[in-house]
C-alpha cells in the first residue's frame, strides 16, 4: 500500500476555431486529468489521458471506468504494470506523467536545456485542413511568424487546389528556405498514390505522412520502395503494442520515417521502443502531440527534449484551446519554449477548481 490518493478530473476543452482532421471537424476535446496526491507530503502528480475519437485504439465507450481501474492500481502500488497498460496507450501516458510529476515535484520533468529555459525545441507550423482560402491564409500566417518548416494537412479539398497551395509556397520560398511536410491521413487509394506522390515530389517536399489508409502493409511496402518522397508512418503504428509486432511492421514496410504520439503509441516507454527499433533499421522519427492540453503537451515536450531532436517536431498545438491549462509553454519564432521562472511555486497548482 502507498500513501497516494487518487482524483480523476474530466474536462471538455473548446477549440478556438474548428480543427479539421481526417476524422472530421473537432469543436471540443474531452480529456481526463489524473491527480496522484501523496497524503504525507501533500505533493501532487498530474497527468493527462486524452484518447482521440475514432482514432485511438483505446477510444472506449467505458473509457472513464477503465481509466479509473488502472489509476486505482497505480495509486495502490505506486507503480505501472506495463503488461496491463499495453493496450491503453493514452492511459499509460497519463499515468507515466503523473508518477514522474509526483517524483520530481516540478513541471520540469527532466533536467535539460529546454526545461531550464535555455533552449527551445524547433517545431513545424501546422496548417489545418480547410477551404483553399482558409489554408492559404493560415499558410501565409505561419510563414510570416518565422516558421522554417510548414506541415500541410491534405486530402480534404480538391487535389489540384492542394498542389496550388504548394506552388504558392515555392514561388516565394524555394527548397532549402522552407521545409514542407504534408500529411495525407490515408486519403489516397493504393492505385492513385504513386501518381499523386510524383505530382507532389515536384515541389521538393521533406516527407508525406500516411499516404494510404492504415492496414495495407504490402501496398504500403511497395509504395515505400519506389516513392519519390520519403514516407512517414503515423496511423499505421496505432494498435501495435509488442516489440515483435513493431519489428514486423518496420521490416515489412520499411518506411523512411515514423511519427510518434505518446498518447497513441504507447506513452514514453512504448514510443522509446519504437525509436530503438527504427534506429536499428536506419529509419528516422519525430515526435508530435495529439491535441492534448498543455498538461500532455508539456509532458511530451519535456521528454522530447531528452532525445536531443535534430529536426522540427510537431509540438505546436498548445494554443488551440480557449480554456487550456496555464503552463509556461510559449512559441517564439519557430521554437517551443518552457519558462521555468513562470512555473507555479510547487509545480502542482495548475488545474482550476473541479467543474460543477
Amino acid at each position: 500500500m502507498t500513501n497516494l490518493q487518487l482524483s480523476i478530473i474530466p474536462r471538455t476543452l473548446h477549440f478556438k476555431q474548428p480543427a479539421g482532421t481526417s476524422r472530421g471537424v473537432y469543436l471540443t476535446r474531452k480529456v481526463w486529468y489524473v491527480v496522484l496526491t501523496d497524503t504525507g507530503s501533500g505533493r501532487k502528480g498530474i497527468g493527462e489521458c486524452a484518447p482521440l475519437p475514432r482514432l485511438s485504439c483505446d477510444d472506449l465507450p467505458n473509457y472513464e471506468a477503465v481509466l479509473t481501474e488502472h489509476a486505482r492500481r497505480v495509486a495502490e502500488t505506486g507503480q505501472l504494470d506495463e503488461r496491463l497498460l499495453r493496450n491503453v496507450p493514452s492511459i499509460r501516458f497519463g499515468l507515466e506523467t503523473a508518477l514522474r510529476h509526483l517524483q520530481t515535484g516540478s513541471l520540469r520533468l527532466w533536467e535539460t536545456p529546454f526545461s531550464r529555459g535555455a533552449e527551445g525545441i524547433p517545431i513545424n507550423g501546422l496548417v489545418w485542413m480547410g477551404s483553399f482560402e482558409e489554408m492559404a491564409a493560415r499558410m501565409e500566417e505561419k510563414m510570416k511568424a518565422g516558421f522554417r518548416c510548414i506541415k500541410l494537412k491534405i486530402g480534404a479539398i480538391d487535389f489540384e487546389q492542394e498542389l496550388e497551395l504548394l506552388r504558392q509556397i515555392r514561388r516565394h520560398f524555394p527548397p532549402g528556405t522552407i521545409e514542407i511536410r504534408v500529411d495525407a491521413n490515408g486519403a489516397f487509394s493504393p492505385e492513385e498514390a504513386p501518381a499523386r506522390l510524383r505530382q507532389l515530389a515536384v515541389h521538393g517536399l521533406h516527407s508525406i505522412e500516411q499516404p494510404i489508409r492504415a492496414g495495407q502493409w504490402e501496398a504500403l511496402a511497395a509504395l515505400c520502395r519506389n516513392t519519390p518522397i520519403p514516407i512517414a508512418l503515423d496511423e499505421e503504428l496505432i494498435g501495435i503494442h509488442t516489440r515483435k509486432d513493431k519489428a514486423a511492421l518496420l521490416d515489412t514496410v520499411r518506411p523512411q520515417h515514423i511519427v510518434l504520439k505518446p498518447s497513441l503509441h504507447g506513452g514514453w516507454q512504448g514510443s522509446q521502443e519504437w525509436i530503438e527499433l527504427a534506429a536499428a533499421r536506419g529509419i528516422g522519427y519525430w515526435i508530435t502531440s495529439a491535441l492534448e492540453s498543455n498538461v500532455g503537451l508539456n509532458a511530451i515536450a519535456q521528454w522530447c527534449a531528452t532525445l536531443h531532436p535534430a529536426c522540427p517536431q510537431g509540438l505546436g498545438t498548445g494554443q488551440l484551446f480557449t480554456d487550456n491549462i496555464d503552463i509556461p509553454l510559449h512559441i517564439h519564432g519557430d521554437c517551443l519554449w518552457f519558462s521555468p521562472t513562470e512555473e507555479p511555486a510547487d509545480g502542482t497548482d495548475i488545474l482550476p477548481p473541479v467543474q460543477p
